[in-house]
């Protein structure tokens, strides 16, 4: 598994949708990890399944690749595509400082 992938999704031959991912070594586990650095679905192909595909096609490569964990970052007020993140992961208290 290359360490920086991307996919993209299709709809009538059109691209409708994107997804970055990084695999990267842990310190605290044997296996790496996956981020899930970008998500873009365009407006008109949302609310379709794309951007639900997107993701279970980094699932999919995640166990491919035995990397048991795919995480990622959004804004606390991105309410649509939350509702999409509460269906398919679990929400984790963490915080993001940055500098």
């Amino acid at each position: 598994m290359p360490a920086q992938t991307a996919l993209v999704a299709e709809r009538d031959g059109r691209l409708v949708g994107l997804v970055h991912a990084i695999f990267h070594p842990h310190n605290w586990r044997i296996e790496e990890v996956c981020y899930l650095q970008d998500l873009y679905v365009a407006p008109e192909a949302r609310g379709t399944g794309a951007g639900r595909a997107l993701i279970e096609a980094v699932y999919a490569a995640a166990d491919a690749n035995g990397t048991p964990l795919v995480y990622w970052l959004t804004q606390d007020f991105n309410m649509p595509a939350r509702q999409l993140y509460d269906r398919v992961a679990k929400l984790t208290p963490f915080i993001r400082y940055q500098r």
